[in-house]
């Protein structure tokens, strides 16, 4: 799948994978102080952003899709950063691939299978909440973005996921409004985004290093989840970014941006 991308800057490339609901325009604050010293690749994974769509949605499928990106851009080796969805996307390829990475940057997931029954419930109810919420906008009624922005507002649990939501609503030239991402697919593939990764560890593989980054209070990332971690990636390192949650890159981007300067310069 030719994925669509922006590109910004110039040196040794460094690649970066949104999360789920996301796009690469949620990085471009983000890519822009990085592209300073980096070419940085901002894309948006299949069935997000400008990407084409599939009836497919799982972690092999956008690891393949990263690998057709390497060799369209013939890019032998890359620095990766994946949030949450992307996160995982860039840990198989990492697995598979481990030739291609320079060095892996990890935001706020885990590679874990959800054991934890409740964890796993609660976050399949937040995730299908937030489709029930977006399907649940007639947009055909809709006359204007304001009406469309308060009315779905009132459906999410706060602002700033509501917000962050909203960019993917989009007016098209027939000045109607559509959702950009492909709804049917991510809701058939939800279960399998909340699974874990199937990666058999073998300590021989990874010779790059890897900088997990967590959210003070997001719970993504458990101190027990550490141990798997570090089974994958043995010299892992960990940084958390105080009073932020899942996005700790929206909600405390200065210090998220020393923190991954900091290890890509080390």
């Amino acid at each position: 799948m030719i994925l669509a991308y922006k590109r910004l800057g110039s040196g040794p490339p460094l690649i970066i994978l949104h999360g789920l609901y996301g796009s690469g325009d949620n990085w471009y604050t983000v890519g822009k102080q990085l592209s300073e010293r980096f070419e940085v690749y901002l894309i948006d994974q299949r069935n997000h952003g400008k990407s084409p769509h599939s009836n497919d949605h799982t972690y092999e499928s956008m690891q393949k899709d990263l690998l057709e990106f390497f060799e369209s851009h013939k890019i032998k080796k890359a620095i990766l950063m994946g949030h949450s969805m992307g996160g995982k996307t860039a840990m198989l390829f990492s697995y598979k691939y481990p030739g291609r990475v320079q060095k892996l940057i990890i935001v706020d997931i885990a590679p874990k299978e959800y054991k934890n029954l409740a964890d796993y419930q609660s976050l399949a109810l937040q995730h299908l909440n937030i489709l029930h919420a977006i399907k649940s906008i007639d947009l055909a009624k809709s006359l204007s973005r304001r009406e469309i922005e308060k009315e779905f507002l009132g459906l999410v649990p706060d602002t700033a996921t509501g917000n962050f939501l909203l960019k993917n609503l989009k007016r098209f030239n027939n000045n109607k409004f559509k959702w950009i991402i492909n709804l049917d697919a991510i809701g058939n593939f939800l279960p399998r985004m909340l699974d874990g990764l199937e990666i058999i560890p073998d300590k021989s593989k990874i010779d790059f290093q890897t900088l997990f980054i967590k959210g003070e209070n997001s719970n993504y990332i458990k101190e027990e989840d550490k141990l798997q971690i570090k089974e994958l990636f043995p010299g892992a390192e960990f940084v958390t970014i105080f009073n932020a949650g899942h996005m700790p890159h929206i909600e405390q981007q200065k210090s998220f941006i020393e923190s991954v300067k900091f290890f890509l310069e080390s």
